[in-house]
């Protein structure tokens, strides 16, 4: 059974609202989001999951099933505030979805194989998707899952500091922690965190999570009892986020289940604001022009 690829794309209606909001990064308008999936259906992939809102389905359904109609499976499932399919009837207020690993329990009812989880706006590269496949072909079991670990050097943003998730590893390469750096920044050469004004260095080759997991469905029972005790001890906080990293650490101190840094040397890039769209685009440029993808993504 091939693994399926879970894009979380529910957080992105500002971009993905209409077709005209959908950023094109490549020489024919591709999104980033194209280029995971052609990743993914080289490196083995056999669904894609898309995790949106019920209202932008029709949108799209008719960006992306000509695109991929013949070349992969695909399915759609919805975030939404829904609580009462929890277990929780009580009425909580919240300005928006409850956050990442909310996002995947949208999946449970469609996804019975081995997968992944990836952010819709940020680049990955074509090893990250084949080494999580070979990771999720012969290596995950319900107690032993992946996350993919990226040089810190090679996720830096020249348009100033950025928060990343430092991976802990343990001398076999499995998750220890991760630990949330709010502002890390090149400097001279060398790279570099802030903690409380102090300045602390970090080696080009740090792994860092950006948010590109593997799991077998048992996290979906694991997550969803999580997500009910996370809900209900927020309840007053409509801003509280249960996000992914959320389910690994608890998973990693309770001894329930490992999780193993596979690194990649690829580098990520991804799009935030409006003004990191000319980096992107010429990103996938050099990318097209040394021959790693075609002009025309799709044919």
């Amino acid at each position: 059974m091939k693994p399926t690829l879970l894009i979380l794309a529910a957080g992105m209606a500002s971009r993905y609202g209409s077709m005209k909001q959908i950023d094109g990064f490549g020489p024919n308008g591709e999104t980033i989001i194209d280029y995971s999936i052609y990743d993914a259906i080289n490196a083995g992939f056999g669904k894609v999951v898309f995790i949106i809102k019920e209202e932008f389905v029709d949108n799209f359904k008719s960006i992306f099933e000509p695109k991929l109609n013949g070349k992969i499976e695909t399915d759609y499932v919805f975030q939404n505030f829904d609580l009462k399919q929890f277990g929780i009837e009580e009425e909580i207020y919240r300005e928006k979805p409850w956050g990442t690993a909310h996002a995947i329990l949208s999946a449970r009812n469609v996804v019975k194989e081995p997968f992944c989880v990836i952010n819709a706006d940020d680049y990955y590269g074509y090893d990250a998707f084949k080494k999580m496949v070979d990771f999720l072909s012969d290596e995950a079991s319900d107690s032993n899952f992946s996350i993919i670990g990226y040089e810190v050097g090679k996720t830096l943003s020249e348009f100033g500091a950025v928060s990343r998730g430092v991976c802990k590893v343990d001398a076999a390469g499995n998750l220890e922690e991760i630990i949330e750096r709010t502002k890390v920044y090149p400097k001279d050469g060398n790279i570099f965190y802030e903690e409380d004004g102090e300045e602390f260095p970090l080696s080009f080759e740090t792994p860092v999570s950006m948010n590109f997991w593997g799991f077998t469905p048992a996290v979906f029972k694991i997550t969803e009892k999580l997500f009910v005790e996370f809900a209900m001890a927020n309840k007053d906080k409509p801003k509280a986020e249960f996000f992914i990293p959320l389910i690994g650490e608890n998973l990693v101190k309770s001894g329930e289940a490992t999780f193993q840094v596979v690194p990649t040397s690829n580098k990520w890039f991804g799009v935030t604001y409006k003004e990191d769209k000319p980096y992107v685009q010429d990103s996938i440029n050099q990318l097209v022009n040394n021959g790693t993808y075609p002009e025309k993504l799709w044919n």
